[in-house]
């Protein structure tokens, strides 16, 4: 970390430390500071970030195991916020990823100006090279934070056309079968005949790789499936829709038979994006 980046990171981290103590209100406090117990822990905290190099070898590994967890994990948050039960609030500044802690550190002024600048390039990007591509592109530098505002774009607008579905359309928890069965969670939201899956990965700890990167691929997923088991219950479906097309990679998926049930395969779902947003002919 360059010195003045390390300064300021220094900085937010005695501010937070500070705000937390005075509030735990055992060694210190607002009303009777503790300037001794106060200063120690200053001290604390520069040694932290003195030239101790043997801590940082085994540190800044560890945190990058931890931040490509918390990447996904933090994708996989506001896709469930958006399409769950109630109404999606978004705290200020966080479109991209924010690493602030609570106040006063996330009250420092947002850049507003560059999300402005990156949801225009998002948009001319995906009118250029399609969904399918810029959604391949934005997960491989998923930490420059466009693969987050690119989510809630397209998945804020879909909310936007599909106003019914999510403001009455009924909940349904669905259940996932496979290995890796636990690393999944998926639901429905079904109105009127339009429907649309959620499909997201959690417990992302147990199936990422030691470079940072999710087991995406067959070998994970291959026999891991969503059961889909209400299909023909519900007014308005059709055969022919058991074809569904995910909103984020412009990618079709087909549901398959299984008895009495339809099965969603995971196998290729998540080859170009992280989550997916599957809906059918009537959801369009």
């Amino acid at each position: 970390m360059e010195t003045a980046a390390c300064e300021a990171f220094k900085t937010r981290i005695k501010d937070y430390m500070l705000k937390a103590v005075r509030e735990a209100k055992v060694n210190s406090s607002w009303m009777n500071p503790d300037a001794g117990y106060e200063g120690a822990l200053m001290k604390f905290i520069d040694d932290l970030f003195g030239s101790n190099k043997e801590l940082y070898k085994y540190f800044f590994p560890f945190k990058d195991i931890v931040s490509n967890c918390g990447l996904y994990n933090s994708l996989s948050q506001v896709l469930l916020k958006i399409t769950a039960t109630g109404v999606p609030d978004f705290y200020q500044g966080t479109e991209l990823w924010d690493f602030s802690l609570v106040d006063p550190d996330n009250r420092r002024p947002v850049d507003y100006g560059l999300r402005a600048v990156l949801l225009e390039d998002i948009k001319k990007a995906e009118k250029e090279m399609g969904a399918l591509n810029l959604a391949a592109l934005l997960t491989k530098n998923k930490k420059d934070g466009r693969i987050k505002m690119y989510l809630i774009y397209k998945a804020l607008n879909f909310r936007k056309s599909c106003k019914e579905l999510f403001e009455r359309g009924e909940y349904l928890p669905l259940q996932t079968i496979g290995t890796n069965a636990r690393s999944v969670c998926a639901f429905a939201r079904h109105y009127n005949g339009g429907i649309v899956f959620v499909i997201t990965p959690r417990f992302v700890a147990k199936i990422i790789t030691n470079n940072g990167e999710l087991h995406f691929k067959r070998k994970i997923w291959g026999n891991n499936y969503v059961v889909i088991p209400f299909m023909e219950n519900i007014a308005g479906f059709k055969e022919k829709e058991i074809i569904f097309r995910n909103i984020f990679t412009g990618e079709t998926i087909e549901l398959n038979k299984h008895g009495e049930a339809l099965h969603l395969p995971l196998h290729n779902l998540f080859d170009n994006f992280p989550a997916a947003m599957l809906i059918n002919a009537q959801t369009q």
